[in-house]
């Protein structure tokens, strides 16, 4: 029995440690990946806050910063990094440059006598330290009129949400509680829509607005929210479907009708596949060019980020700083919205995805 024992616990330990490696092992790929994704953000971050002369300097960092200097009786001095004789590297300010010959001032003994160094001073590397340049987004607010791009793009997004919204989730519970003739097929019609390329259906579309005095208005682009979407309809039924029925049955003995179902019964249990369509939706009319470009190329008033962005890129292409700065605040609204609804939108797409 005791040998038995040790035996079990032996292999119990050897499972313990299988599984602790293995779980070690995934989390160190997953973090590899997750520093890959993120990598693109985190310099657009630092070009942001860089300035346009470190742009253009050669050996700069990634990060923001500025290059060092001395202050050595009223001069302001370069800050290099040269190698010394005994093989170490020392930070000295440039006193005077030559061609075979140049003098440096310690800036930690600025009394002493300037050091002789044999070399060319243009081969040296600047001395640069952290200064992130917040004025970068000041000027990119000012210059691309922020807060105008940004009250027609949440304006253009909200009322897309709520079209979206009203129109799927009546559609979407037509299809998943109602039985009626040809639903099936109905259904499949509607899905077969989300593989209509949208290049189709531009001239058509813009010919129709075009006679009914729609372009140059939001109307183009709220409008056909009102009438629902396939690939959210789909999401939307499909987590209806989750719900029992037996929770309709015990509505209508208590008299409420279909209406009052989805409202009461629904709904309330309906929040994380609701928040993921509004989401979805939220990026999608925060990230749409194509149509704004279309619709509202006349009035640059009620132009949304997207085309607003376009134009503030073609008029400061030559100042990186000011375009990745001007990127980041519009990036700001909608990755805030999904960090904090994270939970509800990854409860609503994977429920989604259960079979009935």
């Amino acid at each position: 029995m005791a040998g038995n024992s040790i035996i079990s616990a032996n292999k119990n330990k050897r499972i313990n440690w299988s599984f602790a490696v293995r779980a070690l092992i995934i989390t160190l790929l997953t973090t590899l990946i997750l520093a890959g994704f993120l990598a693109p953000f985190l310099q657009m971050i630092f070009i942001s806050l860089s300035t346009q002369s470190q742009m253009s300097a050669l050996n700069s960092p990634a990060w923001p910063a500025e290059p060092q200097s001395f202050e050595y009786k009223g001069k302001e001095l370069d800050v290099y990094k040269v190698p010394m004789p005994d093989g170490s590297t020392k930070h000295l300010a440039l006193l005077k440059k030559g061609r075979k010959k140049s003098l440096f001032i310690d800036p930690k003994h600025p009394d002493a006598e300037p050091i002789e160094w044999e070399g060319s001073w243009r081969k040296l590397d600047r001395v640069w330290h952290w200064a992130p340049t917040w004025s970068n987004y000041t000027e990119a607010w000012e210059k691309i009129d922020f807060p105008r791009l940004f009250f027609n793009t949440l304006m253009i997004a909200l009322i897309g949400i709520i079209g979206t919204l009203i129109s799927s989730v009546l559609v979407a519970y037509g299809f998943a509680r109602f039985r009626f003739p040809g639903r099936d097929v109905l259904f499949i019609v509607l899905i077969s829509t989300i593989f209509l390329p949208g290049a189709v259906t531009i001239v058509p579309l813009y010919t129709f607005f075009v006679k009914i005095g729609w372009v140059g208005t939001w109307l183009p682009l709220l409008v056909p929210h009102f009438f629902s979407n396939a690939y959210n309809v789909f999401l939307l039924r499909q987590y209806f479907l989750t719900i029992p029925f037996d929770l309709d049955d015990a509505a209508r003995i208590d008299g409420a009708g279909p209406l009052r179902i989805l409202w009461s019964i629904i709904l309330p249990m309906s929040w994380p596949v609701i928040i993921a369509v509004a989401l979805f939706h939220l990026v999608w009319a925060w990230n749409d060019y194509f149509g704004p470009l279309i619709y509202l190329s006349t009035k640059p008033e009620l132009q949304p980020i997207a085309v607003g962005l376009s134009f503030f890129n073609g008029i400061w292409g030559s100042r990186p700083p000011l375009i990745q700065a001007a990127a980041m605040m519009a990036l700001i609204l909608p990755v805030l919205i999904f960090f904090l609804a994270q939970r509800w939108f990854i409860q609503g797409v994977v429920i989604t995805g259960v079979e009935k």
